[in-house]
């Protein structure tokens, strides 16, 4: 297998509790990264962390609200602390609800935009100088609904449709500095996302079912597919890739709404 390039890499990954963060977490300590790990629940973040005692990476438990400043500002200021920069970000956290024009509240469009956009923006600020300093990079977990518009999700899709935006604005502003920002445009990948978004079990199950048949290839993702895409983008690997927003998504962004 070849190796990716990001052994003794100091990485921040968000979202590092569940899901694609989780997996991409783990992916980057296989590879001997040294990994801050961020989410809400300190106890979630200590089961991954005890993970890494069989692989050749580091943990850092980071609890942190990424909607809050001061926690992003701990978190990076932490990191530099305990390993000298930076240079990997993931931004993994994110949450979506249904919603439409029509009945989405003024609260529910500023939460999603806080956790999906303004939490990404805010640690990429953080994160640049360190990032100019070892010509690091950004991958940002953005969503085939940033691509392709999708009914009853308005306030999800508008949010990484930004993420998209603010992938390739920082790009080209970064590039000349040496710093690569790309984002992965997953389709329906199995993680806590949407149960957390409000689905029940039943639903959850159903929507899984259905989305077999909107994804070309026949199935919905893995987070370990989207982990593996995520470290090459942050691997040397991809040295010559920036400013763009990858699909990872069964075909799902070339079909039609059904």
């Amino acid at each position: 297998m070849k190796e990716m390039g990001i052994s003794g890499k100091v990485a921040i990954v968000t979202g590092a509790s569940s899901g694609i963060g989780r997996a991409t977490a783990l992916a980057f300590g296989r590879e001997g990264a040294k990994v801050g790990l961020v989410a809400r629940s300190e106890e979630r973040l200590r089961e991954v962390a005890r993970q890494f005692a069989e692989l050749p990476g580091q943990a850092l438990v980071l609890p942190a609200d990424v909607t809050v400043p001061a926690d992003c500002e701990r978190v990076v200021r932490t990191v530099v602390e305990a390993w000298g920069g930076i240079d990997i970000l993931v931004n993994a956290a994110g949450i979506i609800a249904n919603g439409t024009i029509e009945n989405t509240s003024l609260e529910e469009w500023d939460r999603m935009f806080a956790i999906n956009v303004r939490a990404a923006f805010y640690l990429m600020h953080l994160c640049a100088p360190y990032l100019i300093e070892r010509k690091g990079n950004v991958v940002n977990v953005s969503s085939v609904t940033g691509l392709r518009a999708f009914p009853n999700v308005l306030a999800y899709c508008a949010s990484k449709a930004a993420v998209d935006h603010l992938t390739r604005c920082a790009a080209l502003e970064l590039a000349p500095k040496g710093v690569r920002v790309n984002a992965v445009n997953p389709g329906v990948v199995v993680t806590e996302l949407h149960r957390r978004g409000g689905m029940d079990e039943k639903a959850y199950a159903e929507f899984l079912e259905r989305s077999k048949t909107t994804h070309p290839l026949g199935r919905v993702g893995r987070p370990e597919e989207v982990a593996e895409l995520i470290l090459f983008l942050a691997s040397p690997h991809a040295d010559w890739i920036t400013g763009d927003t990858i699909s990872i998504d069964g075909g799902r962004a070339q079909t039609c709404l059904r």
